[in-house]
């Protein structure tokens, strides 16, 4: 990767719907050494795929909480019937596997807390796994370059 590259991951980070033409204008090259490189980011994997940001309160979301989650065990397939759990859970919007006092992380988008507590309680509380819950509710994000 050179600069070039690390330009283009940067304005498709911010934007990845603009045309290859605009992209080479932002970052100094013409619209097809774009296209090549883009591609060859694509094949390397280095771009992993392209996606809508969507506005959680727009579409009836409005409580985003980061809950931490402690098991009870720390044993693979525990931690493999919780990851299968959460996958099924349409709340949950990231699961991340972290190093602490906790085993995971995750971000949760709900209508609101009396919808939040039917979560903690129906969802993440009747996981056999689960020994800690711990909720932040997010009340602003001043930066999320999440795409």
């Amino acid at each position: 990767m050179d600069h070039f590259d690390e330009k283009i991951l940067r304005a498709l980070s911010r934007d990845g719907r603009m045309t290859h033409t605009e992209l080479g204008k932002r970052v100094g090259l013409s619209a097809s050494a774009v296209l090549r490189r883009v591609q060859d980011l694509e094949q390397k994997g280095v771009i992993t795929g392209y996606r809508a940001v969507i506005d959680p309160a727009k579409i009836g979301n409005s409580f985003v909480a980061l809950i931490g989650v402690g098991l009870k065990d720390h044993t693979k397939a525990s931690q493999l019937a919780f990851e299968r759990s959460i996958l099924a859970a349409r709340e949950v919007k990231e699961c991340h596997n972290v190093t602490g006092t906790i085993e995971y992380m995750l971000r949760v988008e709900v209508a609101d807390l009396a919808a939040y507590k039917r979560f903690h309680t129906d969802v993440l509380g009747a996981l056999p796994q689960v020994t800690s819950i711990t909720s932040y509710a997010v009340m602003s994000s001043p930066k999320d370059e999440r795409g």
